[in-house]
């Protein structure tokens, strides 16, 4: 009797990449510096969601019960011009010849983004959001 295998060939996920984190909104505040100038650091960028082609995966049976997936978000900017960090990006490893597209609201196919054909083989299909930039960048020469 031949054992049974979850051999999966479709799968339908939802993906949300990562948003940018806020810019900081902050003023140097040091002893004996009457006015200090605005001091607020970037936001951090979102991460993407990268589909990359892998010899050793055979089956889509990782995306059979999760459907969900969501990127890491980036962290805020804080005082000091201090930049708030990057989300990692998520990386989702399906077969190689797995052709990915994109599904209208009725869950029906209409776009292809990419026929990932070749091992290695990679593709973004959600970008992240850009961070938000601190109030460092707003100052004029006047004030």
């Amino acid at each position: 009797m031949a054992a049974q295998t979850n051999f999966i060939d479709i799968a339908t996920i939802w993906l949300h990449a990562g948003k940018g984190g806020d810019g900081a909104v902050s003023f140097h505040r040091e002893k004996f510096v009457a006015a200090g100038g605005p001091d607020g650091g970037d936001g951090g960028r979102g991460g993407d969601i990268v589909i990359v082609a892998d010899a050793t995966v055979s089956t889509l049976i990782d995306y059979r019960y999760k459907h969900h997936f969501k990127a890491q978000k980036g962290t805020h900017g804080q005082g000091k011009r201090m930049h708030g960090a990057n989300g990692e990006d998520l990386i989702l490893r399906v077969p190689v010849g797995t052709i990915v597209r994109l599904l209208d609201e009725d869950l029906q196919p209409c776009e292809e983004i990419a026929d990932l054909t070749h091992n290695g083989e990679r593709v973004i299909v959600a970008k992240g959001g850009r961070g938000g930039r601190g109030n460092t960048h707003f100052v004029t020469p006047t004030r």
